[in-house]
């Protein structure tokens, strides 16, 4: 892990100084080769697909870790975007001249390394990479051991990729172990290493948390809500509400929590639920859930605190916007929440009221993603506020200088 650090200490030295260029045709480059290489990485994703089952990983997690062929398309297509966008090292924000006649202004630069610690999704290997590279940072990256197959095929056709462009591969360096003590080594480097972005389970980061001596880009938890208020159009509540839940379940945004007022609760739960009987959601509610739905199952406290990750849902009927914005900032890990009204004044309230990273209106939470945001992709969330929040794109893998300049000043 020493070795992989000092080479990407090295390689960081030459990311900061490349041009924009050498960074796009490298992006372009790795995108080429994920098309060439399909079905070496359909084949390595078998392998840890047949692993996978043998191991007992339920369907959400398997769900996570396959690459299908639409998969392999929106990583070449993340390329192109990330490839695409303008590149933030070197610009300079906030120019100014100052009484004393010197202009000051800040200047976007590279974090430096970056360690990245993640579980089952390889996709993320490319995502990673491909925002790490464009910021002009060098990457280790740490993928769980049920994708070491897929992320080793992917790492080839990176350092394939990184060659072409002339850039150092060390840029880019996969752990090849899936001994558990190289992560403990990984966060503990701070000679070598700048920021940790640990992504999977709260269980993972907060070990990561506990533990780094390098600082931590994270959230622990993806405890999404939405709120169905009596001003909402019924056809585009229920859209929302059966995507934001069942689009896909194994993900930090899906919607954990379903919050309804309850001048619509007796008209609108009974549709709900027959959808997402049919698509085998288990629902969990409140007394006055259960009143509407006997069928479905008391609720506990322990429900409203948990990322299910998994086909079941919590429902809570409030009385009023207040009722639901306190249960948010109560519950919620500050991830992702939406509200569904067509109350103008109410949506502007719920705004700023709503201390998460990503508060959205009239929209699935599905969409707090890097690359449904226009970033490109993302390299995680951030429910921090300091740095960096929300979905982690180029900017927020870059920090700012202060650039002074003058004509002989001197400080009198």
């Amino acid at each position: 892990m020493h070795g992989l650090g000092r080479k990407a200490r090295e390689a960081s030295a030459e990311m900061a100084k490349a041009e924009t260029s050498d960074k796009n045709k490298a992006l372009l480059a790795i995108a080429d080769e994920l098309k060439t290489a399909r079905e070496a990485l359909r084949k390595a994703n078998a392998i840890d697909l047949e692993n996978g089952r043998n191991r007992g990983l339920d369907n959400a997690l398997l769900d996570r870790l396959e690459l299908t062929d639409a998969r392999i398309d929106t990583m070449v297509e993340n390329l192109k975007q990330v490839a695409a966008l303008p590149d933030p090292v070197g610009s300079i924000d906030d120019m100014k001249y100052l009484p004393s006649g010197i202009q000051v202004g800040q200047m976007r630069v590279p974090l430096g390394v970056i360690g990245i610690i993640y579980e089952s999704r390889p996709n993320v290997t490319i995502e990673a990479a491909s925002l790490c590279l464009k910021s002009g940072n060098a990457v280790i990256l740490r993928g769980g051991s049920e994708a070491i197959a897929s992320n080793q095929a992917i790492a080839a056709c990176v350092q394939k990729g990184l060659a072409k462009a002339g850039l150092p591969e060390a840029a880019v360096q996969v752990v090849e172990t899936t001994d558990r003590a190289a992560v403990g080594t990984l966060i503990a480097m701070p000679e070598y290493v700048d920021v940790i972005v640990p992504r999977g389970g709260k269980g993972l980061i907060e070990r990561i948390s506990k533990d780094a001596r390098v600082p931590v880009i994270k959230h622990l938890d993806g405890i999404c809500h939405v709120y169905i208020d009596d001003k909402a159009d019924v056809s585009k509540a229920a859209n929302i509400a059966i995507n934001a839940k069942t689009h896909r379940y194994g993900v930090c945004n899906a919607m954990e929590t379903l919050l309804v007022n309850q001048a619509v609760a007796d008209s609108l739960l009974p549709e709900l639920a027959t959808q997402y009987r049919e698509i085998g959601v288990e629902l969990r509610g409140c007394s006055e859930v259960c009143r509407i739905l006997p069928d479905a199952v008391a609720a506990t406290e322990e429900d409203w605190v948990t990322e299910y990750l998994g086909p079941v849902l919590s429902i809570r009927v409030v009385t009023d916007m207040d009722e639901a914005i306190a249960h948010i900032n109560h519950y919620g890990s500050h991830h992702t929440d939406a509200i569904v009204t067509e109350d103008y004044t109410r949506s502007r309230r719920f705004l700023r009221e709503v201390d998460s990273s990503s508060v959205m209106v009239n929209a699935s939470t599905r969409f707090a993603d890097g690359f449904e945001y226009g970033l490109g992709a993302e390299i995680g969330v951030s429910t921090d506020k300091i740095h960096a929040r929300g979905p982690v794109g180029l900017q927020g893998l870059t920090s700012q200088k202060y650039v002074v300049f003058g004509d002989g000043h001197i400080r009198k």
